[in-house]
């Protein structure tokens, strides 16, 4: 045990990892040692940041409170704090089952955990950050909550009404954070499309990327979670004319037949959603479009999904992925439908959808073999240097993996030509 070391671990998506950096800033600034995601974890005080979207996420998050609660009653450990989206919505549950937890924090007020350690939250750190991410990248959260009414979404439940933040402040947040060498952004919303309704009275995505994209040094701006219902057509010059916006849209559809559509209550129909498609790829020529899909949704037909096989066969996205529908208490869902799809029907969908995915991955890859991209390294390995193309976001998407010929730098871009490719990797050589 480590004296005035914390040890931090975040779960779930990079909205969380947003404020746990945050908070180890804050912690920092104060006099601690901090260690993230730490393989050996061994500080006096241990943080979990959690999420409470869907069934596997809770469970991941409990089984990790219940590790650092063991080592707490071996006394490997002093104190033992649990933040984020589960212990916003299962608090008084938390707490009366889990009582080796010193403390649960709701998701907005991390901010306690300073002041209950006998320390002060300095507002002159507030856009601060200790980044976790490799030094060249980071997430850029432009807001929180949610106003759809989606069917089987527990997000809005948790995090509440969309809240932007002013565009002035992020763009100070991206400016503080390209002097200390970040060049490339992921803004991450859970609809980053309704981003200025709440405070602007209108959609202002499309002027806050481009007022980041003209501050000098920001090299690449990557957008995702576009919600496709009243989509803001004025985003597309701005993706297209914009060098360094990435020819990248993250839009999760969920699914395509209008059976499943109006049940999901996603606010679009089939006929919308193809025009949608064709488009954002009109009017961006080149974009790369990632989508998420769901299968298993209460009253989801063999038809519905042959439907949702064909569009994805028809509309070829270069990224995918899906997840089988999860019943989440105190949804639409929840208290309409009945979650009648049985599991072992859910993950052969599931199987269905990714095996046509790959096919198409594969050939989305292989149209890259010859072209020469722009790169920039994440890591390497004792075979190769690891990186990334505009096309493709940290963690989620694929890889560039370039022979180690000659020495490279973590955190430059190259330009490297594609020699062969895999489903969801391609291979290069630096020019």
């Amino acid at each position: 045990m480590i004296k005035n070391r914390i040890d931090v671990v975040t779960l779930g998506c990079s909205k969380n990892l947003v404020d746990s950096e945050m908070l180890m800033r804050q912690l920092l600034a104060n006099g601690y040692t901090i260690d993230h995601d730490s393989d050996n974890p061994q500080g006096e005080i241990a943080i979990i940041n959690t999420c409470g979207f869907i069934g596997d996420a809770k469970e991941e998050s409990i089984n990790m409170i219940l590790s650092f609660a063991e080592q707490k009653k071996m006394r490997k450990l002093k104190k033992l704090f649990v933040m984020g989206c589960l212990s916003q919505r299962y608090m008084d549950e938390l707490t009366l089952e889990i009582p080796e937890v010193d403390k649960f924090y709701g998701k907005f007020a991390w901010k306690n955990i300073i002041s209950d350690l006998g320390k002060s939250y300095n507002q002159e750190l507030s856009l601060e950050r200790m980044l976790s991410t490799p030094a060249h990248y980071a997430y850029i959260k432009i807001s929180e909550g949610c106003n759809r009414t989606c069917s089987y979404c527990s997000i809005p439940l948790i995090t509440g009404k969309y809240d932007s933040r002013p565009i002035e402040e992020i763009v100070e947040e991206v400016s503080s954070l390209v002097a200390k060498g970040v060049k490339e952004f992921q803004f991450i919303a859970q609809d980053l499309t309704y981003y200025g309704l709440d405070i602007y009275k209108e959609m202002k995505i499309a002027e806050l990327v481009k007022r980041v994209s003209d501050i000098p040094g920001v090299e690449w701006i990557r957008l995702h979670y576009a919600y496709p219902a009243h989509f803001p057509m004025d985003l597309l010059p701005v993706i297209r004319d914009c060098d360094n916006v990435c020819k990248y849209l993250d839009i999760a559809l969920q699914h395509i037949s209008d059976n499943m559509l109006s049940k999901m209550r996603r606010n679009i129909t089939k006929q919308g959603t193809i025009d949608l498609m064709r488009k954002i790829r009109a009017e961006a020529p080149g974009i790369h479009l990632r989508t998420t899909l769901m299968v298993g949704h209460p009253g989801e037909t063999e038809q519905d999904f042959n439907e949702l096989l064909d569009f994805v066969r028809d509309t070829k996205f270069e990224r995918l992925g899906t997840f089988p529908y999860s019943h989440e208490e105190d949804t639409y869902c929840d208290k309409n439908y009945t979650d009648n799809i049985a599991p072992e029907v859910k993950e052969e969908r599931l199987s269905k959808l990714m095996e046509v995915q790959e096919d198409i991955a594969l050939d989305v890859n292989e149209d890259k073999i010859g072209q020469t991209l722009k790169v920039i390294i994440d890591s390497e390995t004792p075979d190769y240097y690891i990186g990334r193309t505009e096309f493709d976001s940290p963690e989620v998407d694929g890889e560039v993996l370039i022979n180690k010929e000659e020495p490279l730098t973590i955190g430059s871009f190259y330009n490297v030509e594609i020699t062969s490719a895999m489903p969801f990797d391609l291979m290069g050589t630096i020019v």
